[in-house]
This record gives C-alpha cells, sequence and structure tokens, in this order.
C-alpha cells in the first residue's frame, strides 16, 4: 500500500525543514501553506501520515534503534559487545547532557509533535476534508502527539508540553511537572480513541482492512491501558487493555508460531511502523543492526548480559529458542543477541516492520493493573495466558501478593525485553521492595552489575544544546 504517495508535498508545505532552534516545535504560521496541506482528503492524509516514514527513514533514530537499545542497556538487559564511549555512557547509567544520541531521543520527538500541533491547527480549520478523514486524521495527529510524549517523559521527566504553533511561545517554555503531562498524554489518547475508526486506514479509507502502520482505534486504546498503568491509574488501565484483548482484530500467536509474532501485519500486532529504507532487503532497522551478518561465524555486536537477562528464561521456554539468538566463537563461547526481528538484509518482499504495540503487553498491563488491586487471580490467569504461549507450565500462586508480583515482573522481563524499552521503565516507575522509602526497583536490582549506579539516573539529563537555546529548562 502506497500510503506515502504525497509526502514530499506535504511536508513542503509544512515547513517541517526550517530550523531555528534545537527545541524546533514549529514554525510561523505564515510559512504554513494550510490551503495547500489540507486541500483534499489524499493531502491532508499525506501531511499527518508523513511522519511514519520520517519516523523510520533512516537508522538510529527515537522511533526504531535508539528507543530499543540505549534504554536496554540503562537497564540489565544487554550491551554493546565493544567499547563505544557514547554507548558506555548509557550502560553505565552516566549519560552526559553532551551525548551524540541524547539530541535525538530529545530533538526528534519534538519535531513529530511539531507537525502534529500543525495539522491539529490545519484540520479543525479546513472546510474541504470530508468529515470521516477529519476525524481519522484528527485521532492520529492526537496519537501521534500523545505517543510522543510518552517517551519524552519517560526519559526526561518533566518536559515542555507543546500544544500550540506559536514559536516565540514554544522555544523559551520551562518544563511541565510530570503529572501534567500525564494528563495531557491521557487526553490525547481518550480523544484519538473516540475520533479513529475500528479498521487500519488504507490510503483516504479511514475504516478499511489496510496494514497495521497507521494507528486506529485498537491502538489509542493499546497505548491508554499501557498510560493509565504508568499514572497509577490501575483500573481505568484494566478496564483498557480488556479491551483491547476482546478486540478480534488481535490475538496471540501459538506456541508454534513464535517466529511469526513480529511479521508485518502479524496478528498480534497493534501498530508497527513501515519499512521505508529497503535497499538491498533490508527490513527493520532493528534487525539489520542486531542480527550479526554471518550466523554461523559472525559477531554479535549486542550481547544479553550473563547473570541478568541471559539466564532469566526458565528452561523450556519457546521465547528463549525463538527470540534469542547464540553465536558461539572459535574458542567455543557462546553469545547470546536479542533474536525477535529475523531478518538482516537480502529479504525481499520486506517481512517484518518495526513492532511497537502488541497483543501480548496487553495482557501484562491487565495482570499487572489487576495484581495493583488485588485481584491475585485474575492476574494470575493473564500471566498463565502468556506463559502458555511461551510453552510454560500454569502457575498458582494463590493470593501471595508477593508471588504474583515477582511472577508480573518475570514475564515483563523475558516476553517485552528488547522492545522499546519496556524493562528500563518497569526498573524506574516501580517502587523498591527491598522497603527503603524513595527508592526503585532500579536500586534494588542494578548496583549489583552497575558498580557507579546513583539513583537519579532514572532520569536522563537535558541535552546540552537545548538548555543552551532555551535558559528556561
Amino acid at each position: 500500500m502506497k500510503i506515502f504517495k504525497y509526502i514530499a508535498l506535504a511536508c513542503m508545505s509544512l515547513g517541517l525543514c526550517a530550523c531555528e532552534s534545537y527545541l524546533d516545535v514549529g514554525v510561523p504560521k505564515d510559512e504554513v501553506a494550510s490551503g495547500l496541506a489540507f486541500s483534499d482528503d489524499k493531502v491532508a492524509t499525506a501531511s499527518v501520515t508523513g511522519v511514519y516514514a520520517r519516523m523510520n527513514q533512516l537508522n538510529y533514530q527515537f522511533a526504531n534503534v535508539l528507543s530499543m537499545v540505549l534504554p536496554a542497556m540503562e537497564a540489565d538487559e544487554f550491551a554493546y559487545a565493544a567499547q563505544y564511549a557514547a554507548y558506555d555512557e548509557y550502560k553505565n547509567n552516566a549519560v552526559l547532557p553532551s551525548n551524540q544520541f541524547l539530541g535525538t531521543l530529545w530533538s526528534q520527538p519534538y519535531q513529530y509533535i511539531a507537525q502534529a500541533n500543525m495539522c491539529l491547527e490545519g484540520l479543525e480549520a479546513s472546510t474541504a476534508i470530508s468529515p470521516q478523514v477529519k476525524s481519522q486524521l484528527i485521532g492520529e495527529a492526537k496519537f501521534l502527539r500523545a505517543f510522543c510524549y510518552f517517551y519524552l517523559v519517560n526519559n526526561f521527566g518533566a518536559v515542555p508540553l507543546i500544544l500550540g504553533t506559536n514559536v516565540s511561545e514554544n522555544n523559551v517554555k520551562g518544563r511541565t511537572p510530570e503529572d501534567e503531562v500525564y494528563t495531557a498524554i491521557i487526553d490525547d489518547l481518550k480523544d484519538a480513541k473516540a475520533k479513529l475508526f475500528d479498521g487500519y486506514p488504507s490510503g483516504t479509507d479511514v475504516d478499511a482492512t489496510g496494514e497495521r502502520i497507521r494507528p486506529n482505534k485498537g491502538a489509542a486504546t493499546a497505548l491508554l491501558a499501557r498510560t493509565y498503568l504508568y499514572a497509577g491509574k490501575p483500573d481505568l488501565a484494566e478496564i483498557e487493555a480488556t479491551e483491547v484483548i476482546n478486540n478480534p482484530l488481535y490475538k496471540l500467536l501459538p506456541t508454534t508460531a513464535m517466529d511469526d509474532v513480529f511479521l508485518k501485519n502479524s496478528e498480534e500486532a497493534i501498530w508497527q511502523i513501515q519499512a521505508v529504507n529497503t535497499a538491498g532487503g533490508r527490513n527493520t532497522w532493528e534487525g539489520f543492526l542486531i542480527i550479526p551478518a554471518n550466523l554461523e561465524t559472525g559477531t554479535a555486536l549486542f550481547r544479553l548480559i550473563p547473570n541478568y537477562l541471559y539466564d532469566a528464561f526458565e528452561s523450556g521456554d519457546e521465547r528463549h529458542e525463538h527470540w534469542v539468538g547464540k553465536i558461539t566463537t572459535a574458542a567455543g563461547v557462546t553469545h547470546k543477541y536479542p533474536y525477535k526481528y529475523k531478518a538482516r538484509f537480502g529479504v525481499t518482499p520486506v517481512a517484518e516492520y518495526t513492532m511497537v504495540l502488541r497483543l501480548g503487553e496487553q495482557y501484562l498491563i491487565r495482570a499487572e493493573a489487576r495484581y495493583n488491586q488485588g485481584k491475585y487471580a485474575e492476574a494470575e490467569d493473564d500471566i498463565n495466558t502468556v506463559r502458555q504461549r511461551a510453552g510454560l507450565s500454569l502457575l498458582s500462586l494463590g493470593n501471595d501478593a508477593d508471588a504474583v508480583r515477582e511472577a508480573v515482573e518475570q514475564e515483563r522481563r523475558v516476553e517485552l525485553f528488547a522492545e522499546w524499552g519496556h524493562r528500563w521503565y518497569d526498573l524506574r516507575r516501580w517502587p523498591s521492595v527491598n522497603g527503603t522509602a524513595g527508592k526503585t526497583r532500579a536500586d534494588d536490582i542494578l548496583p549489583a552489575l552497575k558498580p557507579g549506579w546513583q539513583s537519579n539516573a532514572i532520569y536522563l539529563p537535558l541535552p546540552q544544546e537545548a538548555t543552551m537555546s532555551n535558559p528556561n529548562l
């Protein structure tokens, strides 16, 4: 499906190449050719969907590799196989404001937020777009804005909340408290859910059966479930996750199809980012970076950490068999690496897209939400659903709250590893179980792996360029 046919036109009309400051959250309104960008359904659709291509056009971007490898190294999942100062800062949880990747984690979400804000203003003002297309596109723009703020607030804590296109105000805005950012994310997702359709859009057909590469009502519901969980609203998280789980569009693939979970348009996929730079048969940037060039004699650049993720899987766990790769050196040393994506290069037609939201996470969101409400038996049911798919025996934990909590943590660890920083965000948001007030699970676990660990490392510093360009940060 060619959803990006009008991208170049839309991007030019929105002035997206203009960068006047490091926090580039918009261009002056007189530079936005709104009559061109929102003059009909096709061009308006391209104005919104163009952001998906920008997200995945190049390697080492916020929306692909960086949101996989950097938080995994901040946590206890895997590390780079060689010494590289920029990576080592994340591995050691000692990231400097000058880190070469830090600016991308900050600036790119704000660029996508800028496009969402401009599109929202243009869509609301346009009278040339059909009502259904307008509803879908407003929903997508609000979903994208919420998605970007979710990662900004979890990486940096309090961040500027930019909801308009006034550059003079935006470029000097200070940091907004986390709870206010979460409120804005929830508001956007509730509105997106109300405006999006059940199907997956294809061009201007907003309720189609297209590829799962544009957000639909299910995607907004799934991200809302996660956001409610992170925001300490487990009852609401349970409701939203249940809605996704009961949606017939989605199902967990069976144990015999573990290798198919991350294929494009997998039935488990709720939202994926389409592969757009496929030269030489490249599929995902994650697969291109992580998978060794030679599966027999190559070198794994990112290796699971021994005594941590390396050894976290139970015997017989099919996730270890299918989602962890193994390379044995000539000296007989085996290295393990993430292998959820199977296509590195030379695979045509494209078989894999970057997975962003999937059904397995929704079961674990609901399990944690139920645990937080004291619904231990129901939480156990969700945990066992995920375990059963992985080929493991079912648990029988009764009303043992500690055992249920440990099971939630374990299943999230081995189900969601190497996906969008789940393990890192879990460690930084969960309270310590050692009885120390104000500490997190990161404080419980990481000091043994990282002798220089400090509790304030649960937040990244703001990039040097950002604080230099905006003193109010």
